[in-house]
């Protein structure tokens, strides 16, 4: 569930700012008051997780002083201003230097929940941008986001490191829902270029004319981006189902890719979404485009290659969906722990994010199955099974390190508490962690 946004309060009335703390917080919010503009600077900052309200006539620092204070430093932090009757060219002038709204004395208590409520909108809007801007930029924090320890997985983490070392091209291919994207965004992220110009653009998304105007120009007066070719100059320009690319496009991006040189200026990753049978990217582009763009190469597994991975995943979007709707996440059985490793997954992780929701969504009702949702995924098979057979001591150890994952996550770490609800001496349990590769460091 998304945490209650802070309000910082500032008046120099002490019943003014209890007053308003009080009724902002029979609202929901989590209030703090001060004194002073001085106090509050101690407090406020750049990525302060809320808005201010504050009085405009104050001793010492005023509001209007404040106010500059705090958009220096951030801003896109929202600050409603107090105002006295009659104050409006100051009220104006707040505007102007950045004031998200203002207040005028007296005010309806029900005017300022109104507006704490838009302003606290925009603020955790700009904060989850932020939050997601700064998570792309970090590689260590992308690469976390591909779970798993496969040996699949293992080689596919091995291999963003090291070819986001290298300046070559990069081609990226593998079944549609698998994260190429992110693979993508994650060898940006952990190379020489990170910190510069990312820019994506589909290949699919635009008709032939537009897609050309995106992506070489001529830009018109009023546009406001660059071509993505300039754009992205220095940095890492993405071109997601590169296939979709005409003949004429292909031979245009090959002229720009041979006018940089080596090391190329601008590097590119093109990611190749091909899903027809017997057909691969190679076919799809002309030949000396291939080879320029597949220097380096990344097939990203399939998740059903994944083995116990699926087990890790699903546990973790069911965890994620279930504090997102304020309910308990589903168990899971042995027999649906198996059906989750036997299913084809043609949909991928894609696919299976969105069965974890579904499971939560009905497990909050009170019903249903993980089986039932895998058979409505693949009505036609009977049992859902895939080519691969696979050793049950494969299914038991992937069930048991995820009963064991599980427990040690709800119960932070607690070794006694996952002792008495599996009912293991210490010795086994530690014997077992070890096995799994589980530390009990990861969930303190």
């Amino acid at each position: 569930m998304a945490q209650a946004m802070k309000i910082a309060i500032v008046d120099d009335e002490r019943d003014m700012r209890q007053s308003i703390s009080q009724w902002l917080a029979l609202s929901g919010y989590d209030t703090e008051t001060f004194a002073s503009a001085e106090d509050a600077l101690k407090t406020l900052g750049p990525e302060y997780p809320g808005i201010v309200i504050s009085d405009i006539k104050m001793p010492g620092m005023d509001g209007m002083q404040f106010l500059k204070k705090l958009m220096g430093s951030d801003s896109a932090l929202p600050v409603i201003m107090i105002t006295g009757h009659g104050d409006v060219p100051m009220a104006v002038e707040a505007m102007r230097v950045g004031a998200f709204d203002f207040l005028e004395k007296p005010f309806n208590p029900d005017r300022m929940s109104q507006l704490a409520k838009k302003a606290s909108n925009a603020r955790r809007l700009v904060l989850d941008n932020r939050a997601l801007r700064k998570e792309l930029s970090d590689g260590a924090q992308l690469i976390k986001k591909l779970v798993g320890s496969s040996p699949v997985m293992t080689r596919l983490k091995e291999d963003i490191l090291d070819l986001g070392q290298a300046d070559g091209h990069v081609l990226i291919d593998g079944e549609t829902g698998t994260g190429k994207t992110l693979v993508a965004h994650a060898l940006h992220a952990v190379g020489s270029r990170a910190g510069k110009k990312f820019v994506l653009v589909s290949c699919s998304a635009l008709e032939e004319d537009a897609l050309t105007k995106r992506l070489f120009g001529p830009m018109l007066p009023e546009d406001s981006q660059l071509p993505a070719i300039e754009e992205a100059r220095g940095g890492t320009l993405v071109l997601e189902d590169i296939e979709a690319l005409s003949d004429t496009l292909q031979a245009r991006l090959l002229s720009a890719i041979n006018e940089q040189g080596t090391p190329a200026e601008t590097r590119i990753i093109a990611i190749c979404n091909l899903q027809e049978q017997n057909r691969t990217c190679e076919d799809a582009l002309r030949r000396d485009l291939f080879y320029r763009l597949a220097a380096l190469r990344i097939t990203v597994p399939p998740l059903r290659q994944r083995g116990e991975d699926i087990l890790t995943l699903f546990t973790r979007q069911s965890e994620q969906f279930a504090e997102e709707y304020g309910c308990e996440t589903p168990k899971v059985s042995a027999q649906e722990a198996a059906q989750l490793l036997q299913a084809p997954w043609p949909g991928n992780v894609r696919q299976l994010i969105n069965l974890a929701e579904r499971a939560v969504l009905q497990s909050r009702r009170g019903g249903g199955t993980i089986a039932s949702l895998l058979m409505n995924d693949h009505e036609e098979m009977q049992p859902v099974m895939t080519t691969e057979g696979k050793p049950l001591k494969e299914y038991v150890e992937a069930f048991e390190r995820m009963l064991i994952d599980n427990t040690m996550r709800r119960h932070r770490g607690s070794i006694a508490s996952v002792m008495e609800e599996l009912c293991l001496p210490r010795r086994t349990l530690n014997e077992k962690m070890a096995k799994y590769g589980l530390a009990r460091a990861d969930y303190l």
